[in-house]
């Protein structure tokens, strides 16, 4: 077992529902294990800056339940250049720092890579991001939030459409990653679902559109935000000007998929994980993501665990065609 005194603490990136629930998790069970915890305020860029505080089992009480991130978050252009880097590494030694935990995303665990291997630093990872785009891990932290909270929007559009008889296009987010539209469009029962894995071929789309139930009075698009054949807006109008006689509207979820309480699974999940974290370090473990695969804990460094999920399951797609007769 290494000996960690004192473990630094942070979320980077785009916050996920659940962080906060990680946050907490690490902070009790490094008090459990007898290690001290420092929170750093607004990730990376906090670190630069000295941001640090020590945090107790108070520091996190009564945050289960919320959404977003207590300790902030904040992208730091500045920690991608060596002189940022050196400016955050003379702050862990000077607060006594001698191991960190990030919770975050891609762009988070690339930053821990270098810092990690430049510095001969511990680092362990926790998959905090809506988009589920990790690689190591079956489910990230706030995807299962994420993907409620779109059902949830989706299933009230669907009134409207229903009583107006409409074709709503909703765009939802992902960036790159098509994982939060291919479910949600299942289960919400969507016409069709494009995403950025598979190509976007509007005349399949419009194939649907034609040959589709004519007595259906609603139908719903799942659109991945940043698809190739442009953003809900523009689909929406070349749709109009295919079938005028639809009456389409748009409507884009933006970042409300982001906040919310975060559901029961992603808080399970969050302390799993955060637990799991303190573990590893204690164990000597550096440079890799805690994640759950089959239900069990497992370790991905991190440079396999950013690679971006490029496949999707082959059944998902068939259920979609199937079930949008």
């Amino acid at each position: 077992m290494t000996q960690i005194k004192n473990i630094g603490l942070f979320t980077s990136g785009g916050d996920s529902p659940g962080m906060n629930a990680a946050i907490r998790a690490v902070v009790r069970s490094a008090i459990y294990y007898g290690i001290n915890v420092t929170g750093i305020r607004r990730g990376y860029e906090g670190m630069i800056k000295g941001d640090l505080f020590p945090m107790d089992r108070k520091s996190v009480a009564n945050i289960l339940q919320r959404g977003g991130t207590m300790l902030k978050t904040a992208r730091s252009d500045y920690f991608r250049t060596p002189e940022g880097r050196n400016e955050a590494h003379e702050n862990l030694k000077k607060h006594n720092i001698d191991a960190l935990v990030a919770i975050g995303g891609d762009g988070t665990f690339r930053g821990a890579r270098v810092f990690g291997e430049e510095f001969d630093f511990p680092v362990i990872g926790l998959p905090g991001t809506i988009d589920n785009d990790l690689c190591g891990t079956d489910f990230t932290i706030g995807y299962d939030t994420a993907i409620n909270t779109v059902i949830d929007a989706v299933d009230k559009i669907r009134d409207t459409a229903e009583s107006h008889d409409r074709l709503f296009i909703v765009e939802v987010m992902g960036r790159d990653s098509g994982l939060i539209a291919l479910r949600t469009g299942i289960a919400a029962g969507a016409e069709t679902i494009l995403i950025p894995e598979t190509k976007t071929d509007l005349q399949s789309v419009y194939d649907k559109l034609e040959s589709g139930r004519k007595d259906k009075s609603s139908k719903i698009i799942m659109l991945a935000e940043n698809g190739e054949a442009g953003d809900a807006f523009e689909i929406g109008r070349q749709i109009k000007e295919r079938f005028p006689n639809y009456d389409t509207r748009v409507s884009v979820l933006g970042h409300i998929q982001r906040g919310g309480r975060p559901s029961c699974m992603d808080r399970v999940l969050a302390s799993r994980l955060g637990v799991a974290a303190v573990e590893a370090l204690m164990a000597g473990r550096r440079n890799e993501m805690v994640g759950l695969i089959h239900n069990d804990i497992v370790y991905t460094p991190f440079e396999h665990a950013t690679k971006h999920i490029a496949e999707i399951n082959p059944d998902f797609l068939k259920i979609v065609e199937i079930l949008a007769i």
